[in-house]
């Protein structure tokens, strides 16, 4: 849209909505579906998933602190970029203790139905909860490459802990977001 005077403005399709109460819930998984793909059906939007990157590694101090791991423990890492109708909306970094996720499909490209999660629970780490931590911050230049967003453009920063039934973190999940492709919305209980 062009205004006299003022410039070109690149109006965003609609944001995707994160339902942060419900996007990890089982039920999504037992359909097969992983919280991104649970999410794009629900904004109507047409999700993939490239640059999928999987390696084994010494994990940065944040993460082995968050995972309680031992100095000398790997981690598994895999990274995506997720695109909704093929614009690029979020890139995802997962850590797993390396001890939990080696022999199972979480080192493959196609994690198979209900994602990674799904994968932790066929190997007996049933998710109990998630803590999420979200920041905002100008994206670096790599972010800013391969989410292809213009000069001026935030992004949002969501640090997600998965923990299993026993209390054991098994996941560290640390995401860029274009911050205009999404709304994060939260369901509190009053208690």
């Amino acid at each position: 849209m062009a205004e006299h005077g003022r410039g070109v403005f690149v109006r965003m399709p609609a944001p995707v909505r994160r339902l942060a109460s419900d996007r990890f819930a089982r039920k999504h998984r037992e359909a097969g579906q992983a919280a991104f793909l649970a999410e794009a059906d629900k904004a109507g939007v047409r999700p993939t998933v490239d640059q999928i990157e999987i390696d084994r590694v010494a994990p940065p101090a944040d993460v082995r602190e968050r995972l309680r791991l031992a100095e000398d423990d790997r981690v598994a890492v895999r990274s995506r970029r997720y695109l909704a109708d093929d614009r690029p909306i979020e890139v995802a970094t997962s850590f797993l203790p390396l001890a939990i996720a080696e022999g199972t499909a979480i080192l493959e490209a196609d994690t198979g139905p209900g994602g990674i999660y799904a994968r932790l629970e066929e190997s007996g780490h049933v998710l109990d909860h998630f803590v999420e931590e979200v920041t905002a911050r100008m994206p670096t230049a790599s972010e800013r490459r391969r989410l292809d967003l213009a000069d001026g453009v935030p992004v949002l920063v969501v640090v997600r802990t998965a923990y299993d039934t026993a209390g054991v973190p098994v996941e560290v999940c640390d995401t860029v977001k274009a911050a205009p492709a999404y709304v994060l919305e939260y369901d509190i209980p009053a208690r």
